[in-house]
């Protein structure tokens, strides 16, 4: 066979050289599994990374301020009723009237009333004519004390006969309770009135209290004294003071209820007409952004995705301080964040980006 192979030397060429081709390939192919089971995993090239846009944001003070719709309301309104029964003999004011404290509004008929106090009066000074008399005798021992006693409560209850019948007499004259607006009158001249019927109503709105209702995760932040301005449906803005915080809430809402003092000097007709309150609750650093750049993490908490230093995405819940037209402000990001406004649907937290300030991808 060797003979045979012996005399075609170019067949040996040929098989020496597919041998040598077959080591060389083995030996890089073995060398190229060693360096990469040596080496450790490369990060992604940049043009494997999802890109996103970024804009850097740094945190500003701010007023805080809770933004809730409220009621306005006069600071005082009383509806007064009847005491005594008796008709309507005078109208001593026209509604719409604004009346001093004590001011007289409306007569009803006294009747038998001050014939009543008169005979009340004389019982009266019978009893303490007698009760004198007894106490002379009784110095002298001449009646027992028990006789006197009988006297003195005989007095005694006189006495309150007449109180009564005078502020039976004084109930047929409605005079104003506090300086205000005679509102309403629910009774005309020569109508019959019942004990605890409604006779008129007034109102004092020299002042105004402007009621509403607030969370309770927001109520603790609350203080009487607070400055409150109250924006009206009409553009106007009326400044006011927190003066009142419910001591527990409501139990279907779960909310509490607050009243705002606001002065209102020129008797501003504004009582029953609705409002927005915007109550100042201190200075805070925060930041200011599109709400569009808001979303929410598996709680349901907002939050926003910016680009730490290490190029990986990261998510923070915030809190929403306020929110306008313009945009919102936020707490509880870094000072200053690289926010991403452009991509922030496609990538995870966690994930490694490649980024783009917004300006050069416009």
């Amino acid at each position: 066979m060797f003979t045979h192979l012996s005399k075609r030397p170019w067949i040996i060429a040929v098989v020496i050289a597919i041998a040598l081709l077959l080591w060389l390939f083995s030996g890089e192919r073995f060398s190229a599994r060693d360096e990469a089971q040596a080496e450790p995993d490369k990060p992604l090239a940049a043009a494997e990374l999802a890109r996103v846009e970024v804009q850097w944001l740094e945190a500003q003070p701010m007023q805080r301020q809770h933004v809730v719709q409220g009621q306005v309301e006069a600071w005082r309104r009383v509806e007064l009723r009847a005491q005594v029964s008796g008709s309507v003999q005078k109208l001593d004011q026209d509604k719409g009237n604004r009346v001093a404290a004590e001011q007289l509004l409306l007569s009803l008929s006294p009747d038998d009333r001050p014939a009543q106090v008169a005979r009340s009066e004389a019982d009266v000074r019978q009893r303490e004519s007698d009760v004198t008399a007894a106490r002379r005798l009784r110095e002298r021992s001449l009646i027992s004390a028990s006789e006197l006693m009988r006297l003195e409560s005989e007095l005694a209850k006189a006495r309150a006969e007449l109180d009564s019948a005078r502020l039976h007499l004084r109930n047929t004259r409605i005079k104003a309770p506090f300086a205000g607006i005679y509102d309403q009158r629910a009774v005309e001249l020569g109508d019959y009135v019942q004990p605890g019927q409604s006779l008129l109503t007034l109102v004092d709105i020299d002042r105004l209290k402007v009621t509403a209702q607030i969370a309770q995760q927001q109520v603790t932040q609350l203080q009487l004294g607070q400055a409150v301005s109250v924006e009206l449906l009409d553009g106007r803005t009326l400044q006011g003071e927190l003066h009142f915080i419910a001591a527990a809430a409501d139990p279907d809402s779960r909310s509490f209820r607050i009243e705002v003092k606001v002065d209102n000097p020129d008797g501003l007709r504004l009582a029953g007409a609705s409002a927005t309150l915007h109550i100042q609750t201190g200075e805070a650093m925060a930041h200011r952004l599109s709400p569009a750049l808001l979303s929410l993490d598996e709680n349901g908490r907002h939050g926003v995705k910016w680009v730490n230093d290490e190029q990986r995405v990261e998510f923070t819940p915030v809190q929403l301080i306020s929110v306008d037209n313009q945009g919102a402000w936020v707490s509880g990001l870094p000072p200053k964040v690289a926010l991403i406004t452009l991509g922030q649907g496609f990538v995870e937290a966690g994930q490694q980006v490649h980024t783009q300030l917004a300006a050069e991808g416009s």
